[in-house]
């Protein structure tokens, strides 16, 4: 679980805006790091720019995210544990939310494309089990990045496709 947070060429990726708080709640998550991530991110700061040029999250020797936790065979986000203890008030990237989703930003447009993951195999499967769609799993951030009223539009179409035998 949280294998999102280990695998991948690039850190998660990240706005101007969230590179900025990040180094402004550096001193409230220090505390939940473990040391080579805490190493990392003195090494590199709390944001790097990857092969494209793009902001994102530093990683611990080319792999895993150096906002990471553990809890035992867990990986969790260090970040989000300052949060839900009220120390920061800043949950985590907005890319780390919403994934396995990606926004992407066109001239007029904004595309939000599912990324189909090995590492999400199991939440796939539990899904189906459970009926519930990948923007239904992914309310909250959705909510965040748009707002509710883009995300109620997105449920009502939605169903309109499911009526229409357009998607099942």
């Amino acid at each position: 679980m949280g294998n999102c947070c280990r695998e991948g060429d690039a850190g998660a990726p990240l706005s101007g805006d969230e590179a900025i708080i990040l180094k402004k709640i550096w001193n409230n998550v220090r505390p939940y790091l473990r040391s080579e991530g805490i190493d990392t991110i003195k090494k590199s700061g709390t944001s790097v720019r990857d092969i494209d040029g793009e902001l994102v999250t530093p990683l611990i020797d080319g792999r895993e995210c150096a906002y990471t936790i553990t809890d035992g065979d867990i990986y969790l986000c260090g970040i989000e544990k300052a949060w839900a203890e009220e120390k920061v008030d800043f949950k985590k990237p907005l890319s780390c939310h919403l994934f396995p989703a990606r926004v992407k930003k066109f001239t007029g447009i904004t595309a939000v494309n599912y990324n189909v993951q090995p590492v999400c195999t199991a939440a796939r499967a539990e899904g189906e089990e459970r009926g519930t769609y990948v923007y239904e799993f992914l309310k909250e951030p959705l909510v965040r990045a748009f707002g509710k009223g883009v995300y109620d539009e997105l449920c009502l179409a939605a169903q309109e496709l499911r009526k229409s035998g357009q998607i099942s």
